[in-house]
């Protein structure tokens, strides 16, 4: 894999939008074209083709891809968006609570710009279980910091939404 696998892979992605629906096979095929260039063992090529039967639709065909990228070992910024996105195809195949199990140590690893998409996928996993209150939780938490007033007292509210009554003291207001 080099530099300008990279420029065209991401030239690929880039032109998604312009697929109908009706052409999703195209997709496929400009993404299954660039995989076919790296080394048979590569992580990265069955983590873009899973990325590119999620986007077009096809979680079920995702998933295995997904778990084959990670067991080959991806580098930790495509470890996380692939956890993320297996998660996503998790629940849109009716195993949210896997999709839980694999994102939930997500909160506590190393902070970076996929900690929101983390928040919100692993919130609608638990939405799926019933468990939507610890779900707006975690959406309202990673909401907070972008809020350009409000801040304090929106993560106080995302907090108060999990614990028990009484836990902490506060009411909130």
């Amino acid at each position: 894999m080099n530099e300008d696998w990279e420029e065209r892979t991401a030239a690929a992605w880039a032109g998604f939008d312009d697929y109908e629906e009706d052409r999703a096979a195209d997709f496929r095929a400009v993404i299954d074209a660039l995989v076919a260039e790296l080394p048979a063992d590569s992580a990265r090529g069955p983590f873009e083709r899973a990325c590119a039967w999620d986007s077009t639709g096809h979680s079920d065909q995702a998933v295995p891809l997904y778990r084959e990228a990670l067991a080959r070992g991806l580098n930790a910024y495509n470890s996380r968006r692939a956890k993320i996105q297996l998660s996503s195809s998790l629940r849109n195949t009716g195993q949210a609570d896997e999709g839980v199990k694999l994102l939930t140590p997500e909160l506590d690893g190393p902070s970076d710009e996929l900690d929101d998409a983390v928040r919100a996928c692993l919130a609608l996993c638990l939405a799926d279980l019933g468990r939507e209150r610890e779900g707006l939780s975690l959406v309202i938490g990673a909401l907070a910091p972008h809020l350009p007033r409000y801040q304090r007292s929106m993560a106080n509210y995302a907090r108060l939404l999990v614990e028990e009554p009484g836990e902490s003291g506060e009411s909130g207001d």
